[in-house]
């Protein structure tokens, strides 16, 4: 039995799996659980497997003696926030899904709907590695790249849900041909996926992101060059980001920040080069790991209270 109090119920969904939890309002994680997404069963099966764990941390936290306050589910793709309607999403098939409303109508309480990487940033900004700062750009790498620019604890969504793709970004005219379609763009060069592409067709042999980080701290030649030309990529993206956002501390998360010192000292090293009158920023790793979706959902529902 958890002794009483408030939380909110929060749930992180991603294209194979959720992370759920009940959090209290000072960040902290009473219950947590993992379940499949399921996104090969179609969008209306995800939708009802979303409402249906709601419901059931909704219940766990009062069969605790908890008060459920509010409702926070983050999504991947573009997100209308402002009207809580999931727009688009590749990786879990999304189209036009209310899911704020229909999250109200099944719990009986004030939901909110984010962005997953926005989310990430509000939760990295508020809880995590920018929480000594005022102006944040957390910029998430994995198999693609996003971003959050969040200031003073507020993430910005931009006007169509869709700000803060700075993987689309054009750094290499010539690069590969990016999943947008057109070629050059950021995460084509220097996501996790863009990394072992990369090293898998120089090589012959398949490898991933993290696998090249290692081989190229251990001198590998053939997998620094790839390296470092994504951490080249990078350190330019970067560069416009903070010519564009001009942050105090930029936070890298996502499965390449893994790499630790491996990429972060290079990267700190190529974006000092390519600033001139701008103000270098903080640049720091991500302190919450992939718990930061589900507090960054779990802060959106809490502020739907305030």
């Amino acid at each position: 039995m958890t002794s009483g109090g408030e939380v909110v119920v929060a749930l992180d969904v991603g294209g194979t799996g959720m992370k759920c939890a009940l959090v209290r309002p000072d960040g902290t994680v009473v219950h947590a659980e993992r379940h499949a997404t399921g996104a090969a069963r179609g969008p209306e099966s995800v939708v009802g497997t979303i409402l249906d764990v709601a419901e059931g941390l909704a219940g766990k936290a009062r069969a605790d003696g908890l008060t459920p306050l509010a409702c926070g589910i983050a999504v991947p793709g573009v997100v209308d926030e402002a009207r809580g309607v999931a727009v688009w999403s590749a990786n879990v098939g999304f189209r036009d899904v209310p899911l704020r409303e229909l999250a109200e109508a099944r719990l009986g309480l004030p939901a909110a709907l984010g962005h997953d990487v926005r989310v990430g940033g509000l939760a990295e900004a508020r809880l995590g590695a920018g929480r000594d700062a005022r102006h944040v750009l957390f910029v998430a790498i994995g198999t693609g790249i996003a971003a959050a620019h969040v200031v003073d604890g507020s993430a910005a969504t931009g006007a169509h849900g869709a700000a803060g793709e700075i993987g689309h970004i054009l750094v290499r005219p010539d690069g590969p041909r990016c999943g947008c379609g057109r070629p050059g763009c950021l995460e084509a060069m220097a996501s996790a996926s863009a990394i072992g592409r990369r090293y898998t067709e120089l090589a012959g042999t398949s490898a991933t992101a993290a696998e090249v980080a290692g081989r190229a701290a251990a001198g590998e030649e053939l997998a620094g060059r790839v390296w470092r030309e994504a951490v080249e990529a990078l350190a330019d993206g970067l560069a416009t980001g903070q010519a564009l956002f001009d942050v105090d501390t930029m936070v890298i998360g996502g499965g390449l920040a893994q790499a630790g010192p491996g990429l972060l000292d290079p990267l700190r090293a190529a974006l000092r080069e390519r600033l001139t009158f701008h103000r270098e920023p903080r640049l720091v790793a991500a302190a919450l790991g992939d718990e930061a979706g589900c507090l960054g959902a779990a802060l959106l529902a809490l502020d739907t209270r305030s």
